[in-house]
């Protein structure tokens, strides 16, 4: 099947996706998970890159220096 180039606005992804067979539709929302997953990655690398996340650092190495860093599920805590 044959696509028309130049769907741009939701209206006409929304009309186009409609004609899509199941399988391509689950091919979609394949790529969609995976698309949504890399503008995760690529914000939470941006942020880090810019200092926003730095108070995130500092909050777990006082906890750490006071005792009160908790292990994550399925850690084994640390005595030393």
């Amino acid at each position: 099947m044959r696509y028309a180039l130049g769907v741009s606005t939701v209206t006409e992804i929304q009309e186009a996706i409609v004609n899509l067979s199941p399988t391509e539709r689950q091919e979609l929302l394949r790529w969609l998970e995976q698309y949504k997953e890399d503008d995760w990655d690529r914000q939470i690398s941006a942020d880090a890159g810019s200092g926003k996340l730095d108070f995130l650092a500092k909050e777990a190495s006082q906890a750490k220096q006071y005792g009160k860093l908790k292990p994550l599920p399925g850690e084994v805590e640390d005595h030393s």
